[in-house]
C-alpha cells in the first residue's frame, strides 16, 4: 500500500482567498488536498516534460552533427568522461 503523508502548509491571506475561491462549490475541487495534489501533480508533469525536451534538444543536436565529429569510445572511456 503507498505511503501517504500529512504536511502542514501556512499561507499568507491572499494565498488563503484564493485557495478558498477554487475549493467548495463555487470551485472546481471538493477540498483542499484534492487542490494542493492537482498543483504537485501538474508541477510534476511541467518538470518532466521539460527534463524531455531538454533530452530531444540534446538528441537533435547530436544527430545533426556531422559524422567526422564522432570518435570511437570503450565502455571504460565514457565512464572515465562522466565522471568527470
Amino acid at each position: 500500500m503507498p505511503k501517504t503523508t500529512t504536511m502542514t502548509v501556512r499561507l499568507n491571506e491572499t494565498l488563503s482567498d484564493f485557495v478558498a475561491a477554487n475549493v467548495g462549490e463555487q470551485g472546481a475541487y471538493e477540498n483542499v488536498s484534492e487542490y494542493v495534489r492537482d498543483l504537485i501533480r501538474r508541477d510534476k508533469e511541467r518538470a518532466e516534460q521539460e527534463a524531455f525536451d531538454r533530452l530531444k534538444a540534446e538528441l537533435a543536436h547530436a544527430f545533426a552533427a556531422p559524422e567526422s565529429s564522432y570518435k570511437p569510445l570503450t565502455a571504460a572511456e565514457v565512464i572515465a568522461r562522466n565522471k568527470a
